[in-house]
């Protein structure tokens, strides 16, 4: 049985990364860093993406665990791997030609990015059941610690355009393990955070605990930044927080807001009972349920507009925008519409059949 709190994250997830991306690339004109609107599109934007990987991290778990369950030989394990590495990649080929740079969009037809990170992520699941709890938290420490151990390793001198290059196949596989847009190094630490999220199951009060001790640090981060007077955070830059590239004090403070959402929109699903909000949060279930789809099909949309716009002038704020929510809402009901009529057709689906 799906749970309905799972849907509704993945439902969130994939309806901020549609807002931050169609932000980025209809961005209004008179905005700053330094404004209130800038500053909201860049926290929804640095909460979308750990909220995603997350989320499908869980998912990555659970599905590995029913194949441990079911058959634990190697063939086995090849034909649930390879089919979604296959699936992930091709849909991130798709992503970057639709946003291509050569037709005014931000990627290179090879950039690997989130997606890629998921096959990864698929690639490391027979690991991540075999591991005890104990295994899955020191490779979640590992992660964290390692953008603070690697330096400049991490790419923090590389502009857009070189993190989304690459020449020749070493730097490629360089982009995509440790300084691209979202490398395996450290961003896999999400994927094994959804593992440990599906480990604690009802465990609460531990997870309560847990969440009490990383709003304390977090809050100690921002006192931090107050005394030292540095920004807290950044998209990129000197700051407590870094998106690009991703440090260890953002990979903390993200993890730490993911178990929040999970722990509010669960309710008491997780013990047998109803989740947050019970249906009033419904709608964003058929989202949900759809993400990757979605996800693939917001880039087409927004890479017309980006070739559209390009060398036009940018939108007035109002706008920039009414276009931006317009764009991130409308997937809710094309959603609901999409699961009435053609649920079979979708990349989910595909997934399913494989598996």
């Amino acid at each position: 049985m799906r749970l309905k709190h799972i849907d509704r994250i993945r439902g969130i997830a994939i309806l901020c990364m549609i807002q931050v991306h169609t932000a980025a690339i209809i961005p209004p004109e008179g905005i700053t860093v330094g404004h209130p609107v800038a500053f909201i599109s860049a926290s929804i934007g640095g909460m979308a993406a750990p909220i995603f990987i997350t989320i499908s991290g869980w998912g990555i778990y659970r599905s590995a665990k029913r194949r441990k369950e079911s058959s634990d030989g190697t063939k086995s394990w090849v034909s649930w791997i390879l089919p979604r590495v296959f699936i992930l990649t091709f849909c991130q080929l798709l992503v970057n030609i639709s946003l291509n740079l050569e037709r005014g969009g931000r990627f290179f037809w090879m950039t690997p990015g989130v997606l890629t990170l998921l096959a990864i992520g698929s690639i490391f699941g027979p690991t991540l059941v075999k591991l005890s709890q104990k295994g899955k938290i020191s490779f979640l420490i590992i992660f964290l610690l390692i953008p603070t151990i690697m330096g400049d390793l991490n790419g923090s001198n590389l502009n857009w355009i070189e993190r989304v290059s690459s020449v020749g196949i070493f730097e490629w596989i360089e982009r995509l393990v440790i300084n691209g847009t979202y490398p395996a190094i450290p961003w896999l630490a999400f994927i094994v955070l959804g593992s440990l999220i599906e480990d604690y199951g009802s465990n609460l009060d531990e997870v309560d605990v847990k969440i009490k001790i990383g709003l304390l640090i977090i809050i100690a981060s921002m006192v931090y930044s107050l005394y030292e007077e540095i920004p807290w955070a950044l998209t990129e830059g000197e700051a407590v927080l870094t998106f690009f590239p991703a440090n260890s004090m953002f990979l903390f403070t993200s993890g730490i807001f993911v178990i929040i959402l999970f722990r509010i929109l669960q309710g008491n699903e997780i013990l047998g009972g109803k989740p947050a909000g019970r249906h009033k949060l419904s709608w964003l279930e058929p989202a949900g349920r759809l993400s990757l789809t979605i996800y693939v099909l917001h880039f087409v949309v927004l890479g017309f507009v980006a070739y559209s716009m390009q060398n036009s002038p940018r939108l007035e704020i109002y706008l920039a925008f009414f276009t931006t929510i317009t764009h991130t809402v409308i997937w809710i009901p094309l959603a609901i519409l999409h699961e009435k009529y053609i649920p079979k057709f979708s990349f989910e689906e595909i997934l399913r059949k494989f598996n």
